[in-house]
């Protein structure tokens, strides 16, 4: 089942979700080329999101129009 996320007033669906401490280098800088290239890995996956722990690997929802013919 997908987990759903709401932030600024879009939604998205969440592939992945990676700790943040795992793309930290042993100085504790994060590498940020590291979170580029498993955010082009992931299908689907177009955004990425930070929480306090987590970087959240998302696809955007897009909104819905309705099409009457």
């Amino acid at each position: 089942m997908k987990q759903f996320y709401q932030n600024g007033g879009n939604c998205y669906f969440i592939h992945r979700s990676i700790r943040i401490s795992h793309f930290a280098g042993k100085d504790g800088v994060l590498n940020m080329d590291y979170v580029k290239m498993w955010r082009d890995y992931l299908f689907k996956v177009d955004h990425v999101l930070r929480n306090e722990t987590h970087f959240l690997f998302v696809e955007t929802i897009e909104d819905a129009e309705l099409v009457l013919e």
